[in-house]
This record gives C-alpha cells, sequence and structure tokens, in this order.
C-alpha cells in the first residue's frame, strides 16, 4: 500500500471507527487527569551535573570518603537594631541553632558563634549566617528535607532568610509550577478569543483546545510511566505544556481549515475527511515526526534536565500528532457541516471585497517579481539581528535566575554585598592516596596559584582530604573559573590523585560536555530534516536549504537573546537581572525547539506547492500559490503558538524568560521574513531545481515518498490560481 493510500484509507477507517477512537480518548483524559497528574510528585529538581565528569566524581568520592561536605543551607540572621555581639541577637541565634543541630535531618551547622570566623559577620555587625549541612544526600532528599527545617530555622525577633543550593532548587521547583498556572490562566482565554476571530465559530475553535488538552494529559501519562523508569527533571512539565498546547494547536488549526475547505468545495464529510487525511494528515505526520526527532537529539546529554526536556517535548509532540491524526477527524466525523455551526458575525470579513488569501496572493506576486531584492533584504535584516550572537558567553546559573525578592536571591545578594570576606561557593579539591602532610604540601601549592585567596584543610580521613580554596568574586566568574582550570593543571603528588570539584568546576564541565555533544546534536537533527523532507516533497535542495533556512531564523533568535539577557537591554522592562552571559544549556534547548519549530512551518509551506507542482509543473505558479494559500493558516498558527509563549515568557525564572523570548523573536522572524519572502523568493531563483532528485533518489522516492496526491489518480479541479 502507498503512502497515499495509506493516508486515504486512514481517513476511510476514522469516520468507520469515529466513536471507538473518540471512547479511547476519553479514557486517556480521565487516566490523565487522574494517575498522568500524579507526575508532578514524581519529577525531580536539579539534574544539570554530567555523571562522567570530574566535579561529578569528586562529590561521589568525597561522599564515600569523607561523608557528604556540601554546606546545603545559609541561614541568614539580621537586626536593624542588635549586633551580633548583643544579648537580643545572640541568644535567639544560639538556641534556634542548637535546636537545629538535634534534628535527624540534620549533620552539622556552623556559625560564627562556634567559631569566631570574622568571614561569617556583615561588616557592620548587624547580621550573621549559619552554613547548615544536611544528611540526605539525593537532591529530593534534600530538598524535602529542607521542607521539614524551614519552619525551624527562624530565630524569634530577628530576620531570618535561608539560601543556597537546596533553597534555590526549591524556589526555583515552586516558581515553575506557579509560573506554569499563571502561563495557562493567562493563554487559555486570548487562545480561544483568537480562535474565535480565526474560525469565526464556537465549535471549529473549541477543536485545537480540545486536542491541546488531550496532548498535555496524554504527555503526562507517558511522562509519569517514563518516571518508573528513570528520573525526569520538574522542568520537562514545562515543555510539556509548552509544547503540547502549541502544536496541538497548530495541527489542528491546519487540520480543521483543510477539513472545511474540502467541505466548502462539495464533498461530503466521508470525502472531505479523507482528503483532509492525504493532504494536511500527511503534513501533521512530517511536521510531528521531525520535531520530535529534533527534540530526540537531547537525549544524547547525560544530563538528566537536557533529557528529560527532550522526554517530554518528544511526548508532547507525538502525543498532539497523534491526536490530530485520529481524535481530531473522528470529532470532524462526527460533526460533518456542524464544525460551522455557532457562528460568530466578523464584520470586517463582510466589508472585504477581495477572496480570501488575497492579500498573501499580493505577497505572492510582489515575491515572484522580484525575487533578489527579497532574497538579499531579508538576509540582510537577518544578519544583523544575528551580530550580537558572535560574542555569546557562557557561564553556570546562580542565584540571579530568581525574581530579585526571593529568599535565596536575597540571601546571596546580601551575602555578596555585606560580607566582603565571605565565600559561598569555594572549590574543592579531594586529595587521596597520599598521607595529610604530602596533602598539605599540595595544599601550598594551591595556595600559591593566582586568584586563589586561602587554602583550608576541610576534612581528613586515612588517606583521603579534602581542600577548600578560596578566591575573588563569584562562582562563575572568570577569576574562579581560571583557579579551577590552574588547580586542574597542578601535577598531583606522587601516588595520589587530585579530583576538583564544587560549583565552579560543576559549570565548566557541563560547558565541556555540552561542546563536546553539540556537533552529534547538530547531525542527528540535521540527518532527519533532510531524510523526512526529501521522503516529503522528493527534492534534494529543497531540505538543505530547509536546514539553512532554519539556521538563519535561529541566527536571529540568538543575537537578540545576546543582546537582551547578555547585554541586559530591556532588563528593567522585563524583570530580570543580566548577568553578563548565558547559561550554556539555554542554547542547546533554543537550538533543538526552534530548529523543530521551523521545520514546521516549513512543511505546511511546501506541502501546499508541492501539491500545485504535481498538478501544473509550474514551478513559479506553484510557489505563489502555496504561499496564497498557506500564508494566512501559518500566521495564524504563529500568533496562537506566540501567546502560548508569551503566558512563560512573563514567569519568573530567567532562563524560561530566556527561552520563551527567543521563541517568540523566531517565530516572528520564521512566519514572517523566513517563510513569506525569503523561502518563496529562493524558490523561485531556483526554478525546476527545487525538485530536483538524481536517479536512484528519484526511484526512492517514487516508491517510498510521502505524496500529497495519487499519481495514478487525475488531477482533479485546479483551485484559482495566483496570475502573475
Amino acid at each position: 500500500m502507498g503512502v497515499w493510500h495509506m493516508f486515504a484509507w486512514w481517513g476511510r477507517a476514522v469516520v468507520r471507527l469515529r466513536w471507538g477512537v473518540l471512547a479511547a480518548a476519553a479514557v486517556l483524559v480521565v487516566v490523565g487527569a487522574t494517575w498522568g497528574a500524579g507526575v508532578f510528585g514524581k519529577v525531580t529538581g536539579g539534574g544539570f551535573e554530567d555523571p562522567a565528569s570530574e566535579s561529578t566524581k569528586a562529590r561521589e568520592r568525597i561522599i564515600a570518603e569523607l561523608g557528604s561536605q556540601d554546606v546545603d543551607i545559609l541561614v541568614l540572621y539580621s537586626s536593624d537594631t542588635a549586633t551580633v555581639d548583643q544579648p537580643a541577637f545572640r541568644d535567639p541565634v544560639t538556641t534556634t541553632l542548637a535546636a537545629l543541630r538535634a534534628r535527624p535531618e540534620v549533620a552539622s551547622v556552623t556559625s560564627w558563634y562556634d567559631t569566631q570566623a570574622p568571614n561569617l559577620v556583615s561588616a557592620d555587625r548587624h547580621a550573621t549566617y549559619a552554613a547548615v549541612r544536611l544528611r540526605a544526600i539525593e537532591p529530593d532528599e534534600k530538598t524535602a528535607a529542607f521542607e521539614d527545617l524551614e519552619p525551624a530555622l527562624d530565630a524569634p525577633g530577628l530576620t531570618t532568610e535561608a539560601g543556597g543550593m537546596v533553597p534555590l532548587f526549591y524556589e526555583a521547583n515552586h516558581q515553575t509550577e506557579r509560573d506554569l498556572i499563571r502561563a495557562e490562566t493567562l493563554s487559555l482565554p486570548v487562545l480561544l478569543v483568537l480562535l474565535i476571530v480565526i474560525f469565526g465559530g464556537l465549535v471549529a475553535a473549541g477543536m485545537p483546545l480540545l486536542i491541546g488538552g488531550l496532548a498535555i494529559l496524554g504527555a503526562f501519562v507517558a511522562i509519569r510511566l517514563l518516571t518508573l523508569a528513570t528520573d525526569v527533571s520538574v522542568f520537562a512539565i514545562n515543555v510539556i505544556t509548552l509544547l503540547g498546547l502549541g502544536m496541538a494547536i497548530d495541527y489542528a488549526l491546519f487540520v480543521v481549515s483543510r477539513f472545511r475547505e474540502e467541505l466548502a468545495a462539495g464533498h461530503d464529510t466521508t470525502a472531505a475527511i479523507q482528503r483532509t487525511m492525504t493532504t494536511a494528515g500527511r503534513t501533521v505526520m512530517v511536521s510531528g515526526l521531525t520535531i520530535a526527532l529534533a527534540l530526540a537529539s537531547l537525549l544524547i546529554y547525560p544530563q538528566v534536565f537536557l533529557r528529560s526536556i527532550g522526554f517530554g517535548g518528544v511526548a508532547a509532540v507525538l502525543v498532539a500528532m497523534l491526536g490530530a491524526l485520529t481524535v481530531l477527524p473522528a470529532l470532524l466525523a462526527v460533526l460533518g457541516p456542524r464544525v460551522n455551526a455557532l457562528r460568530v458575525p466578523r464584520p470586517w470579513r463582510r466589508r472585504s471585497t477581495g477572496a480570501e488569501g488575497a492579500g498573501w496572493a499580493r505577497v505572492a506576486r510582489s515575491v515572484m517579481r522580484r525575487p533578489w531584492l527579497y532574497a538579499v533584504g531579508v538576509v540582510a535584516i537577518l544578519a544583523v539581528f544575528a551580530i550580537p550572537a558572535a560574542r555569546m558567553e557562557f557561564g553556570g546559573f546562580d542565584e540571579r535566575v530568581l525574581p530579585a525578592g526571593s529568599e535565596p536571591r536575597v540571601v546571596a545578594d546580601r551575602i555578596a554585598a555585606d560580607f566582603p570576606d565571605s565565600s559561598v561557593g569555594p572549590i574543592e579539591v579531594l586529595v587521596t592516596g597520599v598521607p595529610a602532610a604530602e596533602a598539605q604540601q599540595f595544599a601550598q601549592r594551591v595556595g600559591e596559584l593566582a586568584g586563589v585567596t586561602e587554602v583550608l584543610v576541610t576534612a581528613n580521613q586515612d588517606e583521603s582530604t579534602l581542600l577548600s580554596a578560596t578566591y575573588r568574586g563569584e562562582p562563575t566568574g572568570d577569576v574562579a573559573q581560571d583557579a579551577v582550570r590552574a588547580i586542574r593543571d597542578l601535577p598531583a603528588p606522587d601516588g595520589g590523585e587530585v579530583l576538583v570539584g564544587g560549583r565552579t568546576a560543576t559549570d565548566l564541565d557541563l560547558m565541556s560536555s555540552l561542546a563536546s555533544r553539540l556537533p552529534w546534536m547538530a547531525l542527528i537533527m540535521a540527518s532527519a530534516t533532510l531524510v523526512l523532507l526529501f521522503l516529503a516533497f522528493g527534492s534534494v535542495l529543497l531540505p538543505i536549504k530547509a536546514v539553512l533556512m532554519n539556521l538563519v531564523s535561529i541566527g536571529a533568535s540568538f543575537g537578540v537573546v545576546v543582546w537582551i539577557f547578555q547585554d541586559g537591554h530591556l532588563a528593567d522592562l522585563l524583570g530580570f537581572t543580566p548577568t553578563g552571559f548565558i547559561e550554556p544549556s539555554n542554547p542547546i534547548l533554543m537550538l533543538a525547539v526552534l530548529f523543530g519549530l521551523a521545520t514546521d512551518y516549513e512543511v505546511f509551506l511546501l506541502s501546499r506547492v508541492r501539491e500545485e507542482w504535481d498538478r501544473t509543473g509550474d514551478n513559479t505558479a506553484s510557489v505563489a500559490h502555496g504561499l496564497a494559500r498557506t500564508g494566512r493558516i501559518i500566521t495564524a498558527a504563529a500568533m496562537l503558538l506566540i501567546v502560548v509563549v508569551a503566558g512563560f515568557a512573563t514567569g519568573g525564572i530567567m532562563f524560561i524568560k530566556l527561552i520563551g523570548i527567543g521563541m517568540i523573536v523566531a517565530i516572528v522572524v520564521d512566519a514572517t521574513l523566513v517563510r513569506a519572502l525569503l523561502v518563496p523568493a529562493t524558490m523561485r531563483l531556483l526554478g525546476r531545481w527545487n525538485w530536483w532528485a538524481p536517479g536512484p533518489l528519484g526511484r526512492v522516492y517514487s516508491r517510498y515518498g510521502l505524496r500529497e496526491s495519487d499519481p495514478a489518480e487525475p488531477a482533479r479541479e485546479r483551485e484559482p490560481a495566483v496570475h502573475l
């Protein structure tokens, strides 16, 4: 059975089995809303490290040989009136800390009252902080312990604030959940209004939202199943909501629009669904598989965070695709012409004298007449957008990813400003296999390195010694990173081994891990796109051009992200604190998501162009006709996806805001400049070469191609052409 016949058969099968399909969908919704929704309690925080990196190995060896040495919580106590020396300050703090030491969750508490260490007291002596180590080892266990301990941290009569890595992850997870609820609350009403405007009816407008809900709940079930076998990060939930809703709306918009078009052409319900599946259905499948494979490229990374977003994205897109190919046509089979029921008046359409798509037809005619002007002009504009991306700087995340008023952020800012001699992210150096005296000699060599201010022995057991090296500046700064590199370059003591860990070392290892796998990720995305687009359109050049067009729009998005988030422009307006660098996993995520989304619009456009080319063999008319027929749908889909993304871009977590802004820029650029102008202009210039394939590949396409039309079927009546 050929691919065209397969989709035609599927269209007839869905009509025949429509009630069974809808019953199965109802079961999935119930399971997703009950058992699947329990995924919120099964996901984990953290997961940013590479398990094979030196910093991870250092942490594991430290725990195994010396016990956990992580400072998990920094409890900041302050007063506007009393100083740390006065009883009004000292007594409540010492009482609270004594009670904390007695808690089973706590391994140790270090404070100024025990050590008299000057770095634990603020310059004005109105504040001090205690360093708390937890007995728990795993991140989720630490978070649970902090949640239980939080009420016991308060010292009566003083201001108490909790910071450090565990409160940072705890707050980030809760902020993510709040942002998710806020994004859905903001976007869903706007989406419904826009869909009513686009479709002109309540019934048709409800279809994309129904498929969106199904995609989200179905993906929740898939990820809940996945948590039974592996760790999944909490941030997978965000990408499920974002892509599940966004792609379901895209696909439903495309399918419902084509179904209504076929009904308007005089076909009955069964024939309209069959034709919709062989055209729009095939396009949805190609788009869904391409995006899913682009997101699957994240699975090559060892970091749980990135793999989880890959899992969540793939699940959301595939469920959205399957919903648009099964549940949606089943609903349309039940509704038939009633999909146009509950019409909403759109006065501006009655005032319009032109046919639907007339505006895009004018754009198409203009592009076809001046292809060089449009191609060169658009490339120049995109190059200007992309220029800042050339100076992208990378650095690790810290408390500045949180909103300015959150407790972990306040504690980090206060310690940095008021405790000038403090270092809350020391470099951890594990020296093993040698006596303590030789480890001390190595510590002296570390202390002589540029940037290192002090080296202390913080733990020792047999032939394992832990050194703590401090430095000036932030854990994400150049001084700290250069110090880590210099320590790693030092020769280990004879017969011994040195492992360097800590926050800064983890950041450096993360950047190295991401960079080493980036070429493979790019190869997976490009190869999947080239193969699927060739099978869809039977061309060698169009898939190559699609990859290049994707990179052009992504480059422009990266440039805007650097200009805003690295350079700090619009920081006050958007509500974030610039760091002077970009966290390296953010561009990786953007690359995977945006590459897939850009291909989505490419497939929408080229599907209609190829359909017309198969009818007429006229490349210029086919390109113009395809743009005229899909321009409104692509811009509508882009506008709806922007609404979905905008809900996340207004959230409190900076890197989610960064990805949201980057996606909005990429979607706008891709749906307007690239797909509406640059792609048609280059196709006009290539002429018949658009559809060239050498003999062997041509035979592959003839046999296995995912055609929009049956080559044996007589040409049906041609739609009105775009006259040039």
